[in-house]
């Protein structure tokens, strides 16, 4: 095993030695035959030529295998297919008769899926349609549902990418394609520089597809896992990355934070970008796996051995529930294809569609990446196993339609010595123990952060720095590249057992990101401190209220989203605010039993006006509307008295109480006015009537009046 370089040169030197030996025997035959002629030889020579094609037709056989299936999962192009969408019931149903309606389009000149390939069927089809621009892929398809457009270009896989997304409501299956169009980019690859002897990282990434293909460029991530191997060491460090990890994604405009998985519909450069951006980590290869192909992985292999940390119930690998529900128990066991699948999948308890036996236990995206971690174990434990031909081909068959990488041909085979190396380390234990897999953990805190191209709040899981920095390190470790932290002291406890601490897990002092609050119902002295305080301009509309609930200064309106990253809130066109100056609301509309209580006591309908210049019947018909036990006293003035004025003939000049006095305090009270009356009339102490006989109002005074309860009644806000 050790004069074997790696297994190409193995494969090149066997077939030209048998190629050289046979020519050679071949031809010394064939010259003595002509020479002696003679029957035996001539036996000789056939028995051996079929002998030589024999073995020959089976070296190349299995060479044209292994280079074929390796040539197929080894991609030198990227695929990016986009399509032309419209709703089911728009009759048209192909590219020639959509007439001249306008097409929606992103705006980004980057995209090859979004710009690039809709310019190009564009001017391949000789359409000279509109095209209305668009900020993103689902501001097309909300436009498309309002019907404020008729065709979008989509990414063609748009169902498999969107329908998943939480809060999402488009039915989508409402929908068809009635043109698509493919892509094919040349990768712009680097010549590998490093030996394969030296370390290296990979990123893995689990594609969960309805189909058992993933040549498509854009995907969705649902499994992202970060290793770097030390080929010297045989040391590797693993870790998962939740797909709801928030970071900057380098394909977006600005570097834009979002979800790590949306990186993924821009295909697998864009992922590796993002991750090296948010890590520092180069990463040199990927290899991306489709997770429904998995099943037919783990069956070719005979099956695979987990210790399963919980029992759980799952889809199958065609969505399915009720009688196709998978069922894992608890423990250590052999597991098939379809129980890999769902152990890969399961993020929560699925309560709905089992019994309490199988929804026990913790279930999250951090859960789910640690059990993908133990199909990826499980996997290469069983690998080494095989020992028939006809495996081999069954997996390499598997392998083709369900696995992709950027390694070339040369770079796959050129990791046979590793594979050696670890082969014979487990060769008498499990292939886990010749390999030392150190598993990393990516901590951080949850934030429902609102998606501006989605345009919906989305659950986030942002990452501590802290947590990032230690991780980084622990690679470059690894990697070679920087020196260990000497740990000179260990405390422990002898009464509990030694738990080995995980790199990157535990709390750390990282202040929080600013998110946008929601001030509508709040008062604008918060939003005015809050946008002072962070340097955004405030643009507030002041406006009139007829609603007896709102108070001035309330805010009715704000022109942002709550939950808006702040760091992306423009600051000198800032936010527009709308707030209540004024509320004026029909007296017969208001119920003021409700001033009684203190919270109400400073609402603008709880205040008493000033009726200086108004009438006295004006004063006793509001007194009368509020049903609230309040005196009042008249004071007539006449020609002597130094507030008389002709002007206000009829008017009250003088009020005791002052303006804006809640009503409440002025309950089993007196307001004094005096007033300026307009005619005199006789006194009678009888019936006071008028000349024709009917009676005048008599002074309405409610102290015996009841005071309502208000507890029936809805409190102002």
């Amino acid at each position: 095993i050790n004069l074997l370089n790696n297994i190409e040169n193995f494969i090149r030197r066997i077939g030209i030695i048998v190629i050289i030996i046979g020519a050679i025997i071949l031809t010394i035959e064939i010259y003595k035959t002509l020479t002696e002629n003679r029957k035996l030889k001539a036996f000789n020579i056939a028995t051996f030529t079929i002998i030589y094609s024999v073995v020959a037709i089976f070296l190349s056989y299995n060479i044209d295998k292994i280079y074929s299936t390796l040539s197929d999962v080894s991609t030198k192009t990227s695929k990016y297919s986009t399509s032309i969408v419209t709703l089911v019931k728009n009759d048209v149903d192909n590219i020639e008769n959509i007439g001249s309606s306008d097409i929606g389009i992103i705006n980004d000149e980057s995209s090859i899926i979004g710009y690039q390939t809709p310019k190009y069927i564009m001017e391949k089809n000789k359409l000279k349609n509109n095209l209305v621009y668009y900020d993103s892929f689902t501001d097309l398809i909300e436009q498309l549902f309002k019907e404020e457009i008729e065709y979008i270009f989509l990414p063609t896989n748009y169902k498999i990418l969107f329908n998943n997304i939480e809060g999402f409501d488009y039915n989508l299956d409402q929908t068809k394609i009635i043109y698509s169009e493919e892509k094919v980019i040349e990768i712009e690859k680097n010549e590998v520089t490093k030996k394969i002897s030296e370390p290296f990282t990979l990123l893995l990434m689990g594609v969960d597809s309805e189909k058992e293909n993933i040549k498509d460029s854009s995907f969705n991530g649902d499994a992202l896992m970060l290793i770097t191997f030390n080929p010297e060491t045989l040391n590797a460090t693993i870790l998962s990355i939740p797909r709801d990890t928030y970071v900057p994604i380098t394909c977006f405009a600005g570097k834009r934070e979002n979800k790590i998985t949306h990186a993924a519909w821009y295909g697998e450069d864009c992922m590796m970008d993002t991750i090296e951006n948010f890590t520092g980590i180069k990463i040199d290869y990927y290899v991306k796996i489709n997770f429904k192909g998995v099943v037919k992985v783990v069956d070719s292999i005979g099956g695979i051995y987990v210790d399963v940390p919980y029992s759980f119930c799952e889809q199958d690998s065609n969505r399915r529930f009720g009688k196709h529900t998978i069922y894992v128990e608890k423990g250590y066991r052999k597991i098939n294809g379809e129980q890999a699948l769902a152990l890969s999948r399961n993020r929560k308890p699925n309560s709905e569609y089992c019994t309490k036996e199988w929804t026990y236990g913790s279930r999250n995206d951090f859960i789910r990446g640690s059990n993908q971690q133990l199909v990826v174990k499980g996997l290469l434990s069983q690998l080494k196993n095989i020992n028939s031909l006809n495996k081999v081909y069954d997996l390499l068959d598997t392998i083709k339609d369900n696995m992709e990488t950027n390694m070339s041909i040369d770079e796959i085979l050129s990791f046979y010595n590793i594979g050696k190396d670890i082969l014979i380390k487990s060769k008498n234990s499990d292939i886990n123990d010749a390999v030392k897999l150190q598993t990393l953990y990516l901590s951080g805190y949850s934030k429902t952060i609102f998606d501006t191209s989605m345009k919906l709040p989305l659950y986030n899981y942002v990452p501590y720095q802290g947590s990032i920095d230690d991780i980084v390190h622990a690679m470059n470790v690894n990697l070679g590249i920087k020196e260990p932290k000497i740990i000179k002291s260990l405390n422990f406890d002898i009464n509990e057992p030694y738990k080995e601490k995980v790199i990157g897990q535990g709390y750390y002092k990282d202040s929080e990101i600013k998110l946008l609050p929601d001030f509508i119902g709040k008062d604008i002295s918060q939003a005015i401190e809050y946008f002072k305080e962070n340097g955004i301009n405030l643009d507030i509309e002041y406006v009139t209220s007829t609603d007896g609930n709102d108070f001035v200064g309330k805010i009715i309106n704000q022109s942002l989203s709550s939950g808006i990253h702040i760091k992306y809130i423009n600051k000198s066109s800032g936010i527009k605010i709308k707030a209540i100056e004024k509320v004026n609301i029909p007296i017969e509309d208001f119920d003021y039993s409700l001033c009684i209580l203190e919270e109400n006591s400073q609402k603008s309908n709880c205040l008493l006006k000033n009726y200086v210049g108004k009438t006295v019947d004006e004063l006793k018909t509001f007194i009368r509307k509020t049903k609230l036990s309040i005196l009042i006293e008249e004071i007539e003035i006449d020609e002597n008295d130094k507030l008389y004025d002709e002007k206000y003939i009829g008017y009250i000049v003088e009020q005791s109480v002052d303006e804006n006095t809640p009503l409440k305090d002025l309950i089993n009270k007196t307001i004094k006015i005096k007033y300026i009356k307009e005619t005199q009339i006789p006194e009678d102490p009888g019936n006071i009537t008028t000349p024709d006989n009917n009676p005048i109002d008599i002074p309405y005074n409610p102290i015996d009046d009841i005071i309502p309860n208000s507890e029936d009644n809805n409190m102002i806000q």
